[in-house]
């Protein structure tokens, strides 16, 4: 119906719509039709059809976080829901369009892990934007520039403007007012890889970052996949799920709307229950434990916890705890360490950069029934020097029969120092390279299946509960290093097994003490040692 046609109680909610349509991102949404799936399987399709769901609660806590965000100079906003949450819809199709008629002038970026998706985007926020529902909104005749079918880059006649590009393609655009990025990882086999992860934060820093104009605002929206992703990098260390204003590593306050498919905080941002799930009126209980039975999944994807409480390989009831050892007759101690030595590498090859691994050495007691007792650990971030002399003062402590390494390019960089250090110190011990194993899940088989038998202890104290946490956290832990660490030993120990299966052990549990074939095989034993020291030693 034409406005001329319209009664006068009509024209009064007409102009009260539009009115509320420009000042609230809520009422925008409700003003417009918004596109939803494509009507044709065409991968270049330009026209959507409407989207099928109504408003619901968290659509509109979104929403009110995004237009918060883009009101405030230097916004930041990181908004964390599960898949199918329609995050994507309200944050960068139907949040730019409002923002682009709101402030004339605002010039918008938005990027994603690639083009494709960002751009589809692109095309549904365009849709609008040249709807006559969107061009009645606002005073001033807002409307698409020309007929332009670029779906990457367009222009309102307000001066606004949208560029969209995939984040690790490149950005090239001119300044923006607004950056926001929808989906920064691809999948699992992205968010695992280190390297990926790198340059999707690399991308963000000098690419991204670099884009913004004085005061702009940035809308991060994603689903977590690791502690590690572009969010988990931003986010402080100690960070636990909270909804709210959260300084950051970057220096920056951020806001964060984290709201996982099922309550599990009483602060939760929707005001649920614990145990209450998201959007009932679309999806069904049913619908969302279809997911549940893979922990790692549900954790991460549904309930933005990359690292699942319970544990995903290594559980945390199955570790034993102690504050007292065993007397040290009764244990053979071993030593095992994992340098990181990539400032050594990178020096050598002639490149800059810092180190962002930690070195972890560990002191493990194994006594007569083949239990493990986690005696000392050393940890830290520091250059190799000072971790070789950290080990070297263990070796002084603990005496260790012998010190596991791995084989490989890190050794070629730590091992000189190694032993000038324990040449230097007068701390020696007779170290044992394990070959380089590229799986680290495969690698770590022998110290999981140890846990899993309840066979390990760790000692009680600060680096015992870190170490368990990140033993329960792997995969998905931003570090993996303590790990590393420990599937040594349980590599080295599955190997000390396969040597002893192979000696023809004399049973002295059977002869009668301090015979001759009591002696006997006590002499035999000693060989066996022997042979067994020189074949790690060579």
């Amino acid at each position: 119906m034409a406005d001329g046609n319209l009664t006068p109680t009509q024209a009064a909610r007409e102009l009260l719509r539009r009115q509320r349509a420009r000042q609230s991102l809520v009422e925008f949404s409700q003003a417009i039709t918004i596109p939803g799936a494509p009507v044709s399987e065409d991968a270049d399709e330009w026209l959507f059809k409407p989207i099928e769901t109504h408003v619901a609660k968290h659509h509109i806590v979104t929403m009110e976080a995004i237009e918060r965000c883009i009101r405030t100079d230097y916004g930041r906003l990181i908004i964390c829901e599960p898949p199918g949450s329609a995050k994507s819809t309200y944050g960068s199709v139907v949040a730019p369009t409002w923002a682009m008629g709101a402030f004339p002038g605002l010039r918008v970026l938005m990027t994603s892990y690639s083009g494709t998706p960002i751009i589809r985007a692109s095309k549904k926020a365009r849709q609008i934007v040249a709807s006559p529902e969107y061009t009645s909104i606002w005073p001033q005749d807002t409307r698409l520039v020309g007929d332009s079918k670029a779906a990457d880059e367009w222009e309102l006649t307000n001066g606004s403007g949208l560029y969209a590009a995939g984040l690790l393609g490149g950005i090239t655009s001119s300044r923006c007012d607004l950056g926001i990025i929808d989906d920064p990882v691809a999948g699992r086999e992205e968010a695992e890889s280190e390297t990926i992860r790198a340059k999707t934060r690399a991308a963000y820093d000098d690419d991204f970052l670099t884009r913004l104009k004085p005061k702009a605002s940035i809308i991060m929206i994603l689903t977590r996949w690791h502690q590690d992703d572009l969010a988990g990098g931003i986010l402080p260390e100690d960070y636990d799920g909270r909804s709210g204003p959260v300084e950051c590593r970057d220096g920056q306050v951020w806001e964060v709307l984290s709201i996982p498919a099922q309550c599990e905080r009483t602060d939760d941002p929707l005001g649920r229950e614990i145990g209450e799930y998201m959007w009932p009126e679309w999806f069904s209980e049913r619908h969302w434990r279809m997911y549940q039975a893979n922990a790692r999944t549900w954790s991460s994807l549904y309930q933005q916890r990359p690292a699942p409480a319970e544990g995903i390989h290594f559980k945390k009831a199955d570790f034993l705890r102690f504050s007292r050892a065993p007397e040290r007759e009764r244990l053979k101690v071993y030593m095992a360490s994992d340098f990181a030595a990539k400032e050594r590498i990178k020096a050598a090859a002639g490149q800059k950069g810092n180190n962002p691994d930690f070195t972890e050495h560990g002191i493990f007691g194994i006594d007569e029934e083949g239990d493990i007792w986690v005696l000392d650990w050393w940890s830290g971030q520091v250059t190799t020097d000072k971790s070789v002399s950290a080990a070297c003062s263990l070796i002084k402590t603990w005496k260790p029969i012998l010190w596991f390494g791995e084989s490989g390019v890190i050794e070629s960089a730590i091992g000189p120092e190694v032993r000038r250090a324990m040449r230097r110190k007068k701390s020696y011990a007779a170290r044992h390279l394990l070959p380089s194993i590229a799986d680290k899940l495969a690698r770590a088989q022998g110290f999981l299946g140890r846990v899993s038998a309840r066979t390990v202890h760790v000692r009680d104290g600060i680096w015992g509960d870190a170490l368990i946490e990140q033993l329960v956290s792997f995969p998905a832990a931003r570090y993996d290093d303590k790990v590393d660490c420990c599937s040594l030993i349980g590599r080295a120990l599955d190997l000390l097994l396969e040597g002893d299966a192979d000696d023809d052990a004399d049973d002295r549990d059977r002869v009668e003490p301090f015979t001759r074939r009591h002696i006997e095989g006590l002499y035999r034993e000693d060989a066996r040692e022997a042979a067994r020291r020189k074949r790690y030693y060579d």
